[in-house]
């Protein structure tokens, strides 16, 4: 195919993507739950090619691609933040009449957002287990949970701009991020004096942006859950609200967090 015979269709894939719908019940709601998660699975792809980039970026020292990257994600993320308020359209009585034939698929198995929350720092060994029948899946993420994240990156950072920080680097990336008394000393000096340390400032605020998204996003799963199927466990053997209540109270960034109480 040359540049003269491409056409829209061919350039987008439209043939395999409008046709990637396979509804197993003749009810009319459930397009509608298989085109949302489905979009949402195409902005959290491009939500992960932009933290790669952004994560690189700050490794590179390259701070002002990185807060164009990052911005980028916060308006992703409202788009995946808005998808639930589609979904929430669904009553509990349209969900019953297909859920039966969910099987034991789940959100729970998403592995693009499992690996969201591995490059933000939530790293879980438990979450790989469900992915290990696709290989090459599980050696993705396997990838992203032994690697550096992004606030990893940011670590790094701080460390080469001078402040004391040693404490918080670590050569096992494996487990979840604890606070440290030294990040959030060198995090209030930034934010004492913002006019010093003008791009770390920002940095910091695009963290906040990005966390702050991520909770919304919890929040509106969360509530779109419980208006659908209220307290009931989940497909595939979750726990449904439960989880996704607990979810909400992991901190990506916690020294960001604490610094405005010391402000």
């Amino acid at each position: 195919m040359t540049r003269q015979t491409l056409t829209y269709g061919d350039y987008l894939s439209l043939e395999q993507l409008l046709s990637a719908q396979h509804p197993q019940s003749d009810h009319h709601d459930e397009m509608l739950f298989i085109l949302i998660h489905q979009v949402s699975e195409l902005w959290m792809k491009l939500a992960l090619h932009e933290l790669q980039a952004a994560q690189q970026a700050i490794m590179q020292d390259h701070l002002q691609e990185s807060l164009k990257m990052l911005a980028r994600i916060k308006v992703i993320q409202k788009q995946l933040i808005e998808a639930w308020s589609t979904l929430g359209t669904m009553t509990p009585s349209e969900y019953v009449g297909f859920r039966d034939k969910l099987g034991t698929s789940s959100g729970f198995q998403s592995a693009q957002y499992r690996e969201l929350e591995f490059k933000l720092g939530n790293k879980n060994p438990h979450m790989l287990h469900m992915h290990e029948r696709t290989p090459e899946v599980h050696q993705q993420l396997q990838q992203a949970y032994e690697q550096p994240g992004l606030y990893d990156a940011v670590l790094m950072l701080l460390s080469r701009r001078g402040f004391q920080v040693s404490d918080a680097l670590t050569d096992n990336f494996t487990e979840p991020y604890t606070a440290h008394g030294s990040v959030l000393n060198a995090w209030k000096e930034v934010y004492a004096h913002p006019e010093q340390h003008w791009d770390l400032y920002n940095l910091a605020e695009k963290l906040i942006d990005l966390e702050d998204a991520f909770q919304q996003w919890r929040f509106k799963h969360l509530r779109t859950v419980m208006r659908i199927i209220g307290e009931k466990s989940g497909t595939g053997g979750t726990s449904g609200v439960g989880y996704l209540k607990k979810a909400l109270d992991y901190q990506f960034f916690p020294e960001l967090w604490q610094v405005r109480t010391l402000l």
